[in-house]
């Protein structure tokens, strides 16, 4: 059963990757916070790209401290 669960979970990651390429979210070498973190959110979505649901989110209200000189 764990093997089959694996398998699925396998599949369905492929089936987000695949839907992430297909948007171009793969073209750009540079990518910020923004543009991972939907890459990410679309994999994980996986088959649910393809009912209409586009994961997407915003970075900007995250304050990152400057390091200190």
């Amino acid at each position: 059963m764990g093997r089959l669960i694996g398998i699925l979970l396998v599949i369905w990651l492929v089936i987000g990757a695949f839907a992430a390429y297909q948007r171009g979210y793969f073209d750009d070498g540079d990518k910020n916070c923004s543009e991972t973190s939907d890459i990410v959110l679309n994999i994980v979505a996986g088959p649910l790209n393809y009912t209409g649901i586009n994961p997407k989110t915003d970075c900007s209200d995250i304050n990152v401290p400057e390091p200190s000189k």
